[in-house]
């Protein structure tokens, strides 16, 4: 007999800004690729021979440090959820390393400022969230949850026994 999952009040899913499709990332790598093609024909053109495998070196340095950064960052993401009796943040960065921090919904608070951004307190401990998101999505996230966590610490309970006749 297993366990029900826990009911979610609220979750919010939070990813790095991938700019460049499948599509566009090829088209990078032909220009880069095409460059660096042009450049050792220049090169060897003037006499530079030399020059040419360090271009061709480089070329393919930035083309892996890309395609390193847009495979990392499809790994990276922030899970914020409300579930029965806890407030979970979990984080995994671009290595896959898992983050997690629990606290208590009735004792949290999100709290936002210019400066040190989103983040959720409760009792001296503050967890950072939002990384990924910019300032007006940041103030969005806040009013979402302090909605939710708000709604968590007064709830409504609808007992027909109690209502009243006619």
């Amino acid at each position: 007999m297993t366990a029900s999952p826990e009911p979610l009040i609220f979750e919010a899913i939070s990813v790095p800004h991938r700019s460049l499709r499948p599509l566009a990332l090829a088209l990078l790598a032909a220009m880069c690729l095409g460059w660096a093609l042009i450049g050792s024909v220049v090169f060897l053109v003037l006499g530079a021979w030399p020059v040419v495998p360090f271009l061709g070196v480089e070329t393919l340095l930035v083309l892996v440090l890309v395609l390193l950064h847009h495979r990392w960052s499809a790994r990276a993401r922030e899970v914020v959820s409300l579930g029965a009796g806890r407030l979970v943040v979990r984080r995994t960065d671009g290595r896959g390393r898992l983050e997690v921090a629990e606290l208590d919904p009735y004792w949290s608070r999100v709290e936002w400022s210019e400066r040190e951004g989103l983040a959720l307190r409760q009792r001296g401990r503050r967890v950072a969230i939002g990384r990924y998101l910019s300032e007006p999505e940041q103030r969005d996230l806040a009013d979402a949850l302090g909605a939710a966590l708000a709604a968590y610490r007064s709830p409504v309970f609808d007992n027909p026994q109690l209502r009243e006749p006619g």
